[in-house]
C-alpha cells in the first residue's frame, strides 16, 4: 500500500508557478533515475501562456522517499469557479505561491477562499527571494493576515511556510540561508499535508473532471474515495436523475510525472483515469456493481447566456481562415461538447446558424479564441441571456455577485452596480477591504467587470455565481452611442478620417481595408452614422498657403475579443478570423435591410 499525497497548487499570474512544479519534477529524477522527464509547461496552450489564467485544470506526480505525491493545477480565475471547486475536491491540502515582493495578490484570494472552506491543510511558499527589493518576512504577515480575514481554522493558521527560488532551484526554512535544492519544500509536502485517507469497502469514485482521446472517447478522471477499482471490472455508474447504469472499466490509469500509466487496479486515495464508460457526467459516481452508493453530487451550473454562431459571410470571407464552411462550423462545436461540460449547441431553423449556450462571457470567448487560432473564420451575435417562463411570468437568471473593493472606491461599484438593476444584500469590512455582496441580473454583468475595474483602479475583486430565475427586473441601459457605419469598400485615407473625427472614436486607422456596412467607430450622438472614409483629398496644382497642415489623427480605439462581444449592439455582428477581428451590421446595406429586416 503506498502513501500518497494530494496536493493543488494555488498561485497568482506570473509568481513562479510553472518554474516549481517544472524544478519539483527534476528533482525526483535524483531519486527515480530510470523515469524520463521532459520541461514542464503545465499552462500547455498559447492561450492559457497568453491570458496568466490557467483554463483547464492538469495533474502531474512526482515519487519522493517512497512517497508519490499528485500536483493539481488549479485555475486561478474567478470565471472558472465551478472548475476551482471541483479540482480541489481531489486535494488533501494546498501550496500557496506568493511572490517575496507583490505578495498575495487578488486572483489568489479567490481560490485560497475556496481551499480554506474545504478545510485543506495549507503549505506556503514565499518565492523570488533573490529579487531586489523583496520584502519575505512582511510577505508572510500578509498571507497570515489574509487567512485570517478567511475565516481559517487555528490548524490553518498554523502554515509551514517555505522560502525559496524556483528559478534558482532552492528552497529553503529560513530565506537568508540559501540551500542548493528543493527538498526541503517536498519534506515538508510529506510532514505537513495528510496521506490521502483509505478507506476500506465497496468502491466508490466520483467523477470530477474529464479528458477526451480521439481513441477511446470520453475519459472520466477522479480520486477513489472507497475500495479498489479493477480494470475490467463491471460497475455501476450513477448518474444525476437518480438513475443506475451498468458499465465495465476498460482500462485504468494512474498519473506518473506528465503523463499517465496503465494499472491494473487502483486503492482509495489515489487520482486515476477511467476509459470504457460512455455515458457519463461530472459528478456522477462509479459504484459498486451489485450493492451502489452515490456519493454528493457536485453541482454544475447550468448555462445562463447564449450567443448566435453562424459562418462568416461578410465581403472578406475566406481571406485569413482554412475553416469556413458550415460543415466546418458545426462538427467543431459538436466536438467541444465532448468535453467542454457547461457548454450546449442547438441547431437552428437554419442549416447555418447555432445557438451556443454557456456559463458566461469568459467562457464563450475562450471557445471562440481557441476555434479562431485553429483557423476558423465564424460570425457571432450579442450575448443574450437565456430567460423562462413560469405561470405566464417572464424569469431571468440572477446571480449572486460577490466584489471586494477598497473602501474609498465602494460608493462607484454600488453607483454601478444599482445603475444595471442590482440590489445591495451585504455590506460589511472584511480585513482591510469592504465586502459587498449583490443579487443582480445575469443580463447586468456584461460590461460590468469593466467598468468596475476602471472605476477602482483594478483593485476591485469580482467573483458570481448563478443563483436562481426570478421575475423580470426590466430594462437595464445599454451602450447609448450609435455606430459610425462605412459607406464603400475599401482602404481609409487619413484625409477623410481626419475630418470625421469630431464625429466619433474611430475603430480603424488609415489605410485599413473596410467594407461597406462594417463597423468602424463609435459616434458621438445616438443614432448611427454612415460615412466615407476612402474619399482622399481634391489635388490642385495650385498650393495655397496654411491649407498643408499636417494630419494629426488620433490613434483607433482597439478591443478585445471580450470587449468587442460586450460592445455590439442586437442589429450588428462579430466578425472573427484568426488574425482579425471586425464588427458590421447584420444588413450591410439599406436595400439587403429593407428585403431581410421586415421578415425578421
Amino acid at each position: 500500500m503506498q502513501s500518497i499525497r494530494n496536493i493543488a497548487i494555488i498561485a497568482h499570474v506570473d509568481h513562479g508557478k510553472t518554474t516549481l512544479v517544472d524544478k519539483i519534477i527534476h528533482a525526483s529524477k535524483i531519486f527515480d533515475a530510470h523515469q524520463q522527464f521532459d520541461d514542464l509547461i503545465l499552462d500547455n496552450n498559447d492561450l492559457e501562456r497568453e491570458r496568466g489564467i490557467t483554463i483547464v485544470s492538469k495533474n502531474v506526480s512526482v515519487r519522493y522517499n517512497g512517497v508519490k505525491i499528485n500536483i493539481i493545477d488549479t485555475p486561478g480565475h474567478a470565471d472558472f469557479g465551478g472548475e476551482v471547486e471541483r479540482v480541489l475536491k481531489m486535494a488533501d491540502g494546498v501550496l500557496l505561491l506568493v511572490d517575496a515582493f507583490e505578495g498575495p495578490m487578488p486572483q489568489t484570494r479567490f481560490v485560497l477562499g475556496k481551499a480554506i472552506s474545504l478545510g485543506l491543510k495549507p503549505i506556503v511558499v514565499v518565492n523570488k527571494v533573490d529579487k531586489e527589493n523583496c520584502r519575505p518576512d512582511e510577505v508572510h504577515e500578509m498571507v497570515f493576515d489574509l487567512m485570517f480575514n478567511l475565516d481559517a481554522t487555528e490548524d490553518q493558521l498554523d502554515f509551514v511556510t517555505i522560502y525559496g527560488s524556483s528559478k534558482n532551484g532552492w528552497m529553503s526554512t529560513d530565506w537568508q540561508k540559501p540551500t542548493d535544492n528543493i527538498i526541503p519544500l517536498l519534506d515538508a509536502i510529506i510532514d505537513v499535508i495528510p496521506p490521502a485517507p483509505s478507506e476500506e469497502g465497496t468502491p466508490q469514485m466520483q467523477i470530477t473532471s474529464l479528458d477526451y482521446s480521439s481513441f477511446v472517447g470520453r475519459i472520466a478522471i477522479g480520486r477513489v474515495k472507497r475500495g479498489t477499482l479493477t480494470e475490467g471490472a463491471n460497475m455501476s455508474l450513477c448518474k444525476r436523475d437518480g438513475s443506475i447504469k451498468k458499465v465495465k472499466i476498460k482500462e485504468l490509469q494512474v498519473f506518473e510525472g506528465l503523463g499517465r500509466v496503465k494499472v491494473e487496479s487502483v486503492s482509495a486515495g489515489e487520482i486515476c483515469a477511467v476509459t470504457g464508460i460512455e455515458g457519463f457526467e461530472i459528478g456522477d459516481t462509479l459504484a459498486d456493481f451489485e450493492n451502489p452508493e452515490p456519493l454528493e453530487r457536485i453541482s454544475i451550473d447550468e448555462p445562463t447566456m447564449n450567443m448566435l454562431f453562424t459562418i462568416n459571410n461578410s465581403p472578406f470571407f475566406g481571406k485569413e481562415g482554412k475553416f469556413v464552411t458550415s460543415r466546418h462550423l458545426r462538427d467543431r462545436l459538436f466536438k467541444e461538447m465532448e468535453k467542454n461540460l457547461a457548454l450546449r449547441v442547438d441547431e437552428t431553423d437554419k442549416e447555418d446558424t447555432f445557438l451556443v449556450y454557456g456559463r458566461g462571457i469568459l467562457h464563450l470567448s475562450v471557445l471562440i479564441e481557441t476555434m479562431r487560432r485553429e483557423g476558423y473564420e465564424l460570425q457571432v451575435g450579442q450575448p443574450q441571456v437565456i430567460f423562462k417562463e413560469e405561470n405566464g411570468q417572464k424569469m431571468e437568471p440572477m446571480e449572486h455577485l460577490v466584489v471586494d473593493v477598497p473602501e474609498e472606491s465602494a460608493g462607484k461599484v454600488i453607483e454601478l452596480v444599482t445603475q444595471r438593476k442590482g440590489d445591495l444584500m451585504i455590506m460589511e469590512p472584511k480585513g482591510d477591504l469592504q465586502h459587498l455582496e449583490f443579487n443582480i441580473p445575469a443580463r447586468g454583468l456584461i460590461g460590468l467587470r469593466n467598468n468596475v475595474l476602471t472605476a477602482t483602479a483594478g483593485e476591485a475583486i469580482m467573483n458570481h455565481r448563478f443563483v436562481a430565475y426570478e421575475p423580470f427586473k426590466g430594462a437595464i441601459p445599454g451602450r447609448i452611442n450609435g455606430s459610425l457605419i462605412a459607406m464603400e469598400t475599401g482602404p481609409g485615407t487619413a484625409y477623410s478620417i481626419d475630418k470625421l473625427q469630431d464625429r466619433g472614436v474611430f475603430f480603424v486607422d488609415p489605410g485599413e481595408e473596410v467594407y461597406m456596412g462594417m463597423v468602424i467607430g463609435e459616434h458621438s450622438r445616438q443614432n448611427d452614422l454612415t460615412v466615407n472614409i476612402q474619399k482622399g483629398k481634391q489635388l490642385t496644382n495650385m498650393r495655397a498657403s496654411g491649407s498643408d497642415n499636417n494630419v494629426k489623427i488620433v490613434p483607433k480605439k482597439q478591443f478585445s475579443l471580450e470587449e468587442a462581444m460586450e460592445y455590439i449592439q442586437k442589429d450588428e455582428l462579430l466578425e472573427i478570423t484568426p488574425k482579425s477581428i471586425r464588427m458590421r451590421k447584420i444588413y450591410l446595406d439599406e436595400n439587403e435591410r429593407k428585403r431581410y429586416g421586415d421578415k425578421n
